[in-house]
């Protein structure tokens, strides 16, 4: 399931430096996550580093895009054909196995 950033956003701009796949925008009033780009950080991270770096914990799994690990690391693969040999699935790389 992609993430979503929430209207408790401050608009501080923490979490888009922090994803892997450019995801992360400025929108008019807050900072918006593409579904489309999102991988929730699977391939890179345990756990989605835009939420992890939230200071007031906008960055929420949206329940409009459910997706299983499979189809997210696919993505991350096609959105990274140049690291696709480097991204792995293990406890450090995806949250879905810790």
């Amino acid at each position: 399931m992609a993430t979503m950033i929430t209207e408790e956003c401050i608009n501080c701009g923490v979490c888009e430096p922090e994803c892997p796949n450019d995801a992360i925008t400025e929108g008019e009033e807050t900072f918006v996550i593409n579904p489309s780009l999102c991988t929730e950080c699977v391939g890179f991270h345990d756990s989605e580093q835009c939420a992890a770096v939230c200071p007031v914990d906008c960055c929420v799994a949206d329940p409009n895009n459910v997706e299983e690990e499979p189809v997210l690391f696919e993505r991350a693969k096609a959105l990274h054909p140049d690291r696709a040999g480097e991204l792995a699935l293990s406890p450090e790389t995806s949250r879905f196995r810790a």
